[in-house]
């Protein structure tokens, strides 16, 4: 088991965000998500991946974990290059290994030509390209994913899915987390959450 999530639970003052959510996940699964915004989904991403605190409940996680937040966290004045070289040392990768793979996914994803550009003077789909390979970097076996294809073009949508399957063949399990899901025959099981709740 990758991931497991019991009777979860958050409140914002009086707003019960989450009310005893629970799953789990197994390896090579892939699970969405689904919910109108302000439903929580994002709530119960940062509380798995750590950044909030949960009111109740436990979180088990197995494995390297790879977060990509609806927001992209980048340094405005920093290259790709050199977020590439940040996220390689706080994940403790080795300089060969982080540079392999950071060349592997830039070719991917097809931003190679975008290296030495500051995130300042990128355009929100690219920024959004660095988001993803940057949680993909260290080969994390949870990957989280919120809002992942917001601002893609239909090539770079095309291959994320395509990277998706690849993952789990690698034995990654993915946790899609949207308001709007497409691509549902690729997906394990897809839950809905409304009113705090999974269903």
């Amino acid at each position: 088991m990758i991931l497991k999530v019991e009777n979860i639970a958050k409140s914002f003052g009086r707003n019960k965000v989450l009310k005893n959510v629970s799953f789990e996940m197994d390896a090579a699964s892939m699970y969405g998500i689904v919910g109108e915004n302000g439903s929580g989904k994002s709530t119960l991403l940062k509380i798995i991946v750590g950044e909030w605190k949960l009111d109740h409940g436990t979180i088990s996680v197995s494995g390297r974990l790879g977060y990509c937040p609806q927001n992209t966290l980048l340094f405005s004045q920093l290259t790709v290059d050199e977020h590439f070289r940040y996220f390689a040392a706080a994940y403790g990768i080795e300089k060969t290994e982080s540079t392999d793979r950071s060349e592997s996914l830039m070719d991917y994803f097809n931003f190679r030509k975008y290296r030495k550009e500051k995130i300042a003077h990128l355009s929100g789909g690219t920024q959004q390209k660095l988001n993803l390979a940057i949680a993909l970097l260290h080969r994390p076996k949870l990957l989280i994913l919120d809002e992942p294809y917001s601002g893609f073009d239909w090539d770079t949508y095309s291959r994320f899915w395509d990277y998706t399957n690849q993952l789990r063949s690698e034995g990654c399990a993915i946790l899609v987390v949207t308001h709007l899901l497409t691509e549902k025959e690729r997906f394990d099981r897809i839950f809905s959450l409304e009113q705090g709740e999974l269903t």
